[in-house]
C-alpha cells in the first residue's frame, strides 16, 4: 500500500487542542462523513414514518422527555451529528452552514441537559399536538440528505 501523505489541516476546534497524526485525521474526516450520511438517513425515515404513520411519529414525539433515559439519550444521541457537522465543515462547499447548524445543536443540547425533564418533556407534548405530516416533511429530509451527500 503506498504511502500517501492526508495534509489537510485539522480543523479549527481541534487544532489547539489536539496531537494527531495525518492517519488520526483522515479517520476523523471519514467518521464525521460517515455521521452526517447516517443522520440524513434518520432524517429521511423521520419524514417518511411522519408521511406514512403520522400516529406513530406523534407517538414517538410525545415521549420525548417522558423518563430520564429517554431525555438525556436523545439529547446525547444530537451531539453526535452536531460534532459531526462541526467537523467536516472546513470539507464542505459550505461550512458556515454547517458549523452554524452543529455549534447550534451542540450548544441547545447541552443547554438541554440543565433545561428540567418536565419542562422538555412538556414542550415535546406541545409540539406533538400542532404535529402536522405532510409532505414537506419527507421533501426537506430528502433533500437535506441529498444536499449532505453533494456536499461530502
Amino acid at each position: 500500500m503506498p504511502n500517501v501523505s492526508y495534509t489537510r489541516p485539522l480543523p479549527a476546534t481541534l487544532r489547539a487542542t489536539l496531537q494527531t497524526t495525518n492517519r488520526q485525521i483522515k479517520m476523523i474526516d471519514i467518521l464525521s462523513k460517515w455521521t452526517i450520511i447516517l443522520f440524513g438517513i434518520f432524517f429521511i425515515c423521520v419524514g417518511l414514518l411522519m408521511l406514512f404513520n403520522p400516529k406513530k411519529a406523534n407517538d414517538i414525539l410525545r415521549k420525548a422527555g417522558s423518563t430520564n433515559f429517554i431525555n438525556y439519550a436523545e439529547i446525547t444521541t444530537r451531539i453526535i451529528p452536531a460534532v459531526g457537522l462541526i467537523l467536516s465543515a472546513d470539507n464542505s462547499k459550505y461550512p458556515d452552514i454547517f458549523k452554524i447548524f452543529g455549534w447550534f445543536m451542540l450548544l441547545t443540547s447541552l443547554v438541554l441537559y440543565f433545561v428540567p425533564r418536565q419542562l422538555h418533556h412538556n414542550f415535546s407534548l406541545k409540539a406533538a399536538d400542532d404535529f402536522k405530516a405532510n409532505l414537506f416533511s419527507v421533501n426537506f429530509a430528502i433533500r437535506f440528505f441529498n444536499w449532505n451527500l453533494v456536499n461530502l
